[in-house]
């Protein structure tokens, strides 16, 4: 199905400028593609706003810690991996990480070699683990599938990653292809509030997610003004 091989995408939250900058040209010449925040909540908006595969978070960060940054995370997505780098090596900090959820505790200074095989560890367990299959998760939408679990959209064997709310928002068409999906319940699901604002914010998202589709013209988002939408899809068996 999917010809081409996707680079996983990490996320690297880390305060210091020339450990981060380090860690970005060795992963990136790792084969991983890598965005790099400095602070906590920074950290956690790009989570958001963006698709990861995989986490590495300081401990020690501005204006939001690497643990509750990890909760966060972990809270909208239960099963995305996360790595905790700090240089405190306290027994307390460790247990806290593992109860939270996060895969490995990695205590600086470290070697960037036992880094890197850490990563490849804990992806490969992911990918024996039965309980992480993702076929299930292939949403047929006319000549496209859509991943949503990893946040892909499939088409002609040309996979192309979707950002948080635009694979939210894509879920929640697909679950209702051919009927009405309204308006208000989106703006709830995605950004918890429903106003002018959020409103015009999800126009922007549905504009996006028409051109995703538009190479099939049997599929076609109907606007229902005031009210909603239908995910329409012609002559789908």
């Amino acid at each position: 199905m999917i010809k081409k091989e996707l680079k996983a995408n990490i996320i690297l939250v880390e305060d210091d400028v020339n450990l981060g900058f380090l860690l970005v040209d060795f992963l990136e010449s790792n084969g991983f593609e890598v965005k790099l925040y400095r602070d906590g909540l920074s950290g956690l908006n790009g989570f958001q706003s963006n698709s990861f595969d995989f986490c590495i978070l300081d401990l020690m960060l501005p204006r939001m810690d690497g643990f509750t940054l990890a909760e966060k995370i972990k809270e909208m997505n239960s099963e995305i991996p996360v790595i905790i780098l700090s240089a405190r090596s306290l027994k307390e900090d460790k247990i806290k990480g593992f109860r939270i959820g996060v895969d490995d505790y990695i205590t600086k200074p470290f070697d960037e070699e036992e880094l890197l095989y850490r990563i490849k560890a804990i992806m490969n367990r992911i990918k024996q683990n039965p309980g992480t299959e993702k076929n299930g998760n292939l949403i047929k939408i006319g000549k496209f599938e859509f991943d949503s679990l990893n946040q892909i959209l499939i088409f002609d064997n040309t996979p192309r990653r979707l950002t948080l709310k635009e694979s939210r928002i894509m879920s929640m068409l697909s679950n209702s292809k051919n009927n009405l999906i309204k308006r208000e319940e989106i703006m709830l699901d995605i950004w918890g509030e429903s106003d002018y604002y959020t409103g015009r914010s999800l126009d922007v998202f549905i504009s996006k997610i028409r051109s995703y589709l538009k190479d099939d013209t049997s599929i076609s988002i109907i606007t229902i003004p005031t009210v909603g939408y239908i995910l329409e899809i012609k002559n789908q068996i």
